[in-house]
């Protein structure tokens, strides 16, 4: 049975993060430029596949001067490691309207595998006679274990950046052809 190929509508979606600042607050921020597809088969999940391509130096906090030190050495390195990618390697059903999709992520050339818990709202014929399809998507990483170590102790203890960070995903699609899954 084929699965359908889907496009991501970057200017519908947005891949997003939130890490603890000072211990006390949530600093978010996202990915401005990022590239994938995804075969998509609500049926049979086992058939979906899905590769994305984030941009490191698109990242956006809206503060410049956190920005640019997040591309910089002590964080992403985005000059020697342009390109963060994920990398689909098994998709199953999780309930009647989720999944969860592990992958291999890269980023600054370190891979690990993740899960992500996601969430299929459904699809909707658009007004141009395409189709959509929508969904969200949440897993949190460790950022140690991808080389992004840098941090600072603070006068009263504590660190200025947390470990852990939440990965927020929206994601509107577009069908683009049937294809064989593999």
């Amino acid at each position: 049975m084929p699965a359908t190929l889907w496009q991501f509508d970057p200017t519908h979606s947005r891949v997003g993060f939130a890490v603890r600042h000072l211990m006390v607050s949530k600093v978010r921020g996202e990915f401005a430029k990022w590239s994938g597809t995804f075969a998509f088969d609500p049926d049979r999940p086992e058939a979906s596949t899905v590769a994305v391509d984030i941009d490191a130096a698109s990242i956006d906090t809206k503060e410049p001067q956190r920005d640019a030190h997040l591309r910089s050495g002590d964080f992403f390195d985005a000059e020697h490691f342009p390109t963060l990618t994920f990398r689909s390697t098994k998709v199953e059903r999780a309930g009647a309207q989720r999944f969860t999709v592990a992958g291999d992520l890269t980023i600054r050339g370190v891979t690990r595998a993740v899960t992500l818990d996601v969430d299929y709202a459904g699809q909707v014929k658009d007004a141009w006679g395409g189709t959509r399809a929508g969904f969200s998507a949440r897993t949190a990483i460790d950022r140690k274990e991808f080389g992004l170590v840098w941090n600072m102790v603070l006068e009263a203890g504590g660190l200025t950046v947390g470990d852990q960070v939440e990965i927020d995903i929206e994601i509107e699609a577009v069908r683009q052809a049937d294809v064989k899954a593999a």
